[in-house]
């Protein structure tokens, strides 16, 4: 009886382990599996170009700290967005999320478009 249990318990360590890990290795697409209708879809939102331009500016920033006045649902939903269009790369660390621009890569995949929405766009604020 007392190996089942302790089966039983290291399967369920194991399992919350596992389910951890998965939710701290958010998805990104490859450089390329990066597509331009992805990416103009990403960039599109006033919302998401303001969550770029404060990355641009302060490079690698918890995510925690990109402050634009919506519902952590709201910010979390358009992360997401920019995260699977490989337009930002999310880093855990410990319990902390870090957003970074993945500017590189979109560089050698689409040079000058990067530059060209960002900087001939008006800010939202």
């Amino acid at each position: 009886m007392f190996a089942i249990s302790n089966i039983f318990e290291q399967w369920k360590y194991t399992r919350k382990r596992d389910t951890m890990q998965d939710m701290r290795e958010p998805y990104h697409p490859a450089r390329d599996e990066i597509t331009l209708p992805g990416v103009l879809y990403a960039l599109s939102d006033p919302l998401r170009l303001e969550i770029i331009r404060i990355l641009e500016a302060t490079g690698e920033t918890p995510c925690g700290a990109v402050d634009l006045g919506v519902p952590k649902s709201t910010l979390s939903h358009h992360l997401k967005v920019l995260r699977e269009a490989g337009v930002t790369r999310a880093r855990s660390q410990g319990t902390w999320l870090f957003i970074s621009l993945r500017r590189e890569d979109l560089d050698e995949r689409f040079p000058g478009l990067f530059d060209a929405v960002l900087h001939d766009s008006a800010p939202v604020r």
